[in-house]
């Protein structure tokens, strides 16, 4: 839970960024007999600033998602830095939910977890309800739910309390072809009111919508 949010910290001055990635690096040991090490990051540097809808793409396998792990805490770096000032939204790749709990038990459990008082916390659920079209699943278990509902919870719960930085890993994998536009028009909203959008994928489509983009290629990163 921590990762999706943390303690909240001041809001960075309009034009600082909000995310910045130095000469980062990580390899892994592999085998049993002979280890052989991996280097999957190589000195990744990337930042992000207030207002901002930056992508970062690469082939799979290519460390975008080890990447964002280390941004948010879950995985150790090697080396480089990463500095990070105001609240942080995440949306993993894979929803961490739980699934004998339901969609309105999920946001009343994050609500707590991100701090957000009664009021703000159902406004919050009831518009992310509504921008997502998925109201009615509100009294339904997470086992009940499909893959695509699924993971417009995991995105809903990444943005219920508006964070500084919002770090999203593939998205909107299983989404149709509706709920992929809404994403895309609520990543524009709120980039229009300052929110700070790293958009993490294989294959970016929409790259016109975008301030920057980052191709991460043999562990290093790569300016378009």
């Amino acid at each position: 839970m921590s990762a999706r949010g943390g303690a909240p910290e001041p809001a960075a001055p309009r034009g600082a960024a909000v995310l910045s990635v130095t000469d980062v690096s990580k390899s892994f040991r592999r085998g049993v007999l002979r280890r052989r090490r991996t280097d999957v990051l190589k000195g990744a540097s990337m930042e992000v600033r207030p207002g901002e809808l930056v992508g970062l793409v690469g082939e799979n396998g290519s460390g975008k998602s080890v990447l964002m792990k280390i941004v948010v805490g879950l995985l150790a770096r090697d080396g480089g830095e990463v500095g990070r000032t105001g609240t942080l939204g995440y949306c993993p790749q894979e929803p961490l939910l739980w699934e004998k709990l339901t969609v309105g038990e999920h946001f009343e459990l994050f609500a707590r977890a991100y701090g957000l008082a009664d009021d703000a916390a159902t406004g919050a659920e009831e518009l992310l309800l509504d921008e997502l079209e998925f109201s009615r699943y509100r009294g339904y278990r997470v086992e009940e739910l499909s893959g695509g509902t699924r993971q417009k919870l995991n995105l809903a719960l990444a943005l219920m309390h508006e964070p500084a930085l919002l770090l999203l890993d593939e998205p909107y994998a299983g989404f149709d072809w509706e709920t992929y536009v809404h994403f895309w028009e609520m990543a524009e909203r709120r980039r229009e009111r300052g929110m700070a959008i790293l958009v993490v994928s294989h294959l970016l489509t929409e790259r016109e919508r975008l301030t920057r983009v980052f191709t991460l290629r043999d562990g290093r990163m790569v300016s378009e």
